[in-house]
């Protein structure tokens, strides 16, 4: 029988587990996160699966069906620093407890496979996004991951080595899509729109796309005390005027723009700075839109650089195009959030997910989003009521068996897809 508090308890003690008064410090490939996964494979034991790890460092666990066609149910245990008690574990926890109630149900044999997997490095400890499910997908380049470091200097290469795991092989990891026919995850909104509705769960239409860049500023250092205003060639000025600008053409274009992490050298306070970097991130469900927000950055930072008498040089981090998730599973989300509450919005996600990276592979796909409190995530405050929590779980659960339905249909008339749900 599914039991959703058992979500929640299980939350809670992963929390206790991997968390301090910050927020929670699951991290890719730290101690807190390998406490994580023993965590989830100590409670897997339990259920007929066979548990097992890609070449990317992705888990699994495969509970075989009378049909070999596969349901993906994913998540990710990793967080950010500090992060919430909800990001990406809530999924896979959720995905749990669905596995559960299959296994009981069908005596252990559910009419389709259905896999659990706890996808790498969602969180982008490197810079690079979606790791785990982007070497799933076919679309991670290994040759430029393994120059990413993260903010202690570390490389993606030596961390994944710590593992166990050859980056210069991770995209062996694509053979998992062989028998992959739909998959669908649970998140929590991280935003205050289902908030405002007034509403607890969304079948959410796709992702954003994302540019993502490191821009590096450089300008000339001077003393403070002796260099006039008008003959500094200061780099922080062109991060100064470009901050007021994103504002300005992100309000006329849709979308977020955002300029995250700032450094300066030489960073005293006697000195003018001789450069700045810092990242910019940019997402918007329309193309065009995401285009024009890039093509407004490139012109702006030129203009002020050129104001200041400095020079910029620009590294791509990460790029993604915005992602539409399959019409006949929005579909049948919809209609799960309407099994167990009765109203459900539509909407789309800002933030990256791995359900994009599997969307982009080709298997059908959809997200189902639960209410924020706030719409605040990726820090110690993030939340959800746990009535809407146990709610998540039950349509998760309801989508997952439509999407098991979907899935036999189409093999009863022969075809992989059906056209609806």
């Amino acid at each position: 029988m599914l039991d959703p508090q058992r979500t929640i308890s299980a939350l809670r003690e992963l929390q206790r587990r991997t968390g301090d008064a910050q927020g929670a410090q699951r991290v890719a490939y730290t101690a807190p996160w390998h406490a994580a996964r023993g965590f989830l494979t100590a409670q897997l034991a339990e259920l007929p699966v066979t548990v097992d790890t890609d070449p990317a460092g992705n888990l699994w666990a495969t509970l075989p069906g009378a049909s070999d066609q596969e349901l993906w149910i994913g998540g990710h245990l990793d967080s950010v620093p500090n992060g919430g008690w909800l990001d990406g574990c809530l999924n896979v926890f959720a995905g749990l407890e669905v596995l559960r109630r299959l296994s009981e149900q069908y005596d252990g044999r559910p009419p389709v496979t259905v896999r659990l997997v706890d996808w790498a490095d969602e969180e982008g400890r490197f810079g690079h996004s979606l790791y785990g499910s982007s070497a799933v997908s076919g679309h991670l380049d290994p040759q430029r991951a393994a120059t990413l470091t993260d903010r202690e200097g570390v490389t993606m290469r030596d961390a994944l080595a710590g593992i166990g795991v050859d980056l210069q092989h991770a995209l062996k990891a694509g053979t998992q899509r062989q028998k992959a026919v739909a998959y669908i995850e649970l998140h929590i909104e991280q935003g205050p729109v289902l908030e405002r509705q007034n509403l607890p769960l969304g079948a959410v239409l796709g992702t954003c796309g994302v540019e993502r860049h490191r821009v590096t500023v450089t300008g000339r250092a001077a003393h403070a005390g002796s260099t006039p205003m008008d003959a500094r060639q200061d780099a922080l000025l062109v991060l100064g005027r470009l901050s007021q600008a994103v504002y300005a053409w992100t309000a006329a274009h849709g979308g977020v723009s955002t300029i995250g992490s700032v450094t300066t050298t030489p960073g005293i306070p006697t000195s003018v700075v001789e450069t700045c970097t810092f990242t910019l991130d940019q997402r918007h469900l329309d193309p065009a839109g995401l285009a024009a927000l890039w093509d407004h950055a490139q012109r702006d930072l030129a203009q002020f650089s050129a104001d200041a008498g400095c020079t910029f040089a620009v590294s791509p981090l990460f790029q993604i195009e915005p992602v539409p998730f399959h019409p006949a599973l929005i579909g049948a989300c919809e209609q799960a959030i309407l099994d167990v509450t009765p109203q459900a919005a539509r909407l789309p996600s800002g933030p990256l997910h791995d359900a994009a990276e599997v969307a982009r592979a080709g298997i059908p796909t959809v997200m189902l989003f639960v209410q924020s409190l706030g719409g605040l995530s990726h820090n110690a405050a993030e939340d959800t009521l746990d009535a809407h929590l146990d709610l998540s779980v039950r349509a998760l659960d309801r989508l997952a068996e439509r999407t098991i339905t979907w899935i036999r249909a189409a093999e009863r008339h022969g075809a992989r897809i059906p056209a609806a749900p």
